[in-house]
């Protein structure tokens, strides 16, 4: 697949595995498929705990209405997704994400729609593109698209709730991908080098295998606001809501499309405060509310490892037969053939076809082996070498040798190939990219809330 049709699809496909991701298990009550489509009907009953709103309009975005209606289903689809039992005490935390996430949505929609009439092209998402999204979501959960719909029929949803929410989504996504993505895209070799530089010495730490959920003070309203509002989500947790489906809709860490997952996670990438509640959990506990920089964490640690292990290298070799009693014409022969070989080394994968050139050079694999367990006059050497880089001719008691480092890594270390960390930074490229656009959106936008 080509690198721009990957990043055309990142943005949409995320987006939409998050939503499934946080779809709870309902495939054992779902209800059997309708055998044909029911017609329409008034606005389903709330659910008991979330108090019906007086009819009429709570926000206007450039002047769209989102009406009562709207807030509350966005509502109930909320609950059900997350797992999250309405109180009094959340209900008001629940009302904000929910009008947000509304307010959002309606002005990437109205950017779709002048992007559309700018660039006299179609962008927003048919009825089929939202039926094939919703048919994937119930793939995740095991059930059917219908199956699914009616789900949310039961739970007093109007399927056209999810319907409007995803086609927003992916037609948003759609712009970013045609805007941003593919080529227009620009990640250096030099920053996939760092990058896996950085994965490499983060991997001989001391790692945590965690999910969060990071509820930014200013967006909350203060930290006190965030502490109490991570208080009522742990409260939440504990009584059974899913992680992922909490995470996914009220963290604002980058990891929350991902629902909250954050893999292995270095020991000095992590705040001081959480690394002290770390280090004094088991896996598969829950963290209490840690206050940090900015805003309040809920941890939840699944794993814990100790820094991965010895330095581990493939190498190749290019070498001439020379015995020890060899005289020093016989040798210097020999360097001054491998060197003349060298220069024509670009990388490990030419090293064979360059050494078939010269008479009496043999090129070998030398396979994968730990630095430290390698005879002390390569160990030397490999160590200082990067990367498809050659050494100059080294003696040993069998002849004069070469040798290139193909690869490099830590043993215990679950480090991506650098294909991998390109694929990664240009997703995170295109994400920041898209909530940069977001961002200045809602600041020119003139939006009341009543």
């Amino acid at each position: 697949m080509t690198r721009t049709r990957r990043a055309a699809g990142f943005a949409a496909a995320t987006s939409l595995m998050a939503l499934a991701a946080a779809m709870p298990s309902l495939a054992q009550d779902a209800p059997p498929p309708p055998a044909q489509t029911a017609p329409a009907a008034s606005a389903p009953a709330a659910p008991a705990a979330v108090v019906p709103l007086t009819e009429g309009v709570v926000a206007t975005v450039n002047d769209d209405a989102i009406s009562s209606y709207d807030l509350t289903q966005r509502m109930h689809l909320l609950i059900l997704t997350t797992g999250v039992q309405p109180t009094n005490d959340n209900i008001p935390q629940i009302e904000r994400e929910a009008l947000r996430d509304l307010i959002d949505e309606h002005l990437e929609m109205q950017e779709v729609r002048h992007q559309e009439k700018e660039q006299k092209f179609t962008i927003t998402a048919d009825d089929k593109d939202v039926t094939e999204a919703i048919n994937h979501m119930a793939e995740s959960s095991k059930m059917t698209g219908p199956q699914l719909l009616a789900t949310l029929s039961a739970n007093g949803i109007a399927p056209a709730t999810l319907r409007e929410q995803l086609r927003a989504q992916i037609s948003w996504q759609r712009w970013i991908s045609g805007r941003y993505g593919g080529n227009r895209l620009k990640v250096s070799q030099t920053q996939v080098n760092a990058f896996y530089d950085q994965m490499q010495a983060e991997a001989a730490e001391p790692q945590f295998q965690i999910s969060d959920i990071f509820l930014d003070a200013t967006r909350a309203g203060g930290m006190d606001q965030a502490v109490a509002g991570a208080q009522q989500l742990l409260t939440q947790l504990q009584q059974g809501a899913p992680f992922a489906g909490v995470a996914k809709q009220f963290s604002s860490a980058s990891s929350a499309a991902k629902g909250g997952d954050e893999g292995w996670v270095p020991r000095s990438a992590l705040p001081a405060e959480v690394v002290a509640v770390l280090d004094q959990m088991t896996p598969g506990s829950l963290s209490r509310p840690v206050a940090a920089k900015g805003g309040v964490y809920i941890i939840q640690l699944r794993g814990k490892r100790e820094g991965a292990g010895a330095d581990m290298v493939s190498l190749k070799q290019a070498a001439i037969s020379l015995s020890p009693s060899a005289s020093s014409d016989e040798v210097a022969a020999a360097q001054t053939k491998l060197m003349a070989l060298k220069r024509q080394i670009t990388s490990c994968d030419d090293m064979d076809k360059a050494a078939a050139k010269f008479n009496g050079v043999v090129a070998a694999d030398l396979g994968e082996a730990s630095l430290k367990d390698l005879r002390p006059d390569f160990r030397d050497v490999a160590a200082k070498l990067k990367v498809n880089e050659v050494s100059d001719p080294i003696r040993t008691d069998v002849g004069l040798h070469l040798i290139a480092v193909c690869g490099r890594r830590l043993s215990g270390a679950n480090i991506p190939s650098r294909d991998e960390i390109e694929q990664h930074l240009e997703d995170e490229q295109l994400s920041q990219l898209a909530r940069r656009y977001l961002r200045d959106l809602r600041s020119s936008a003139t939006i009341e809330t009543r």
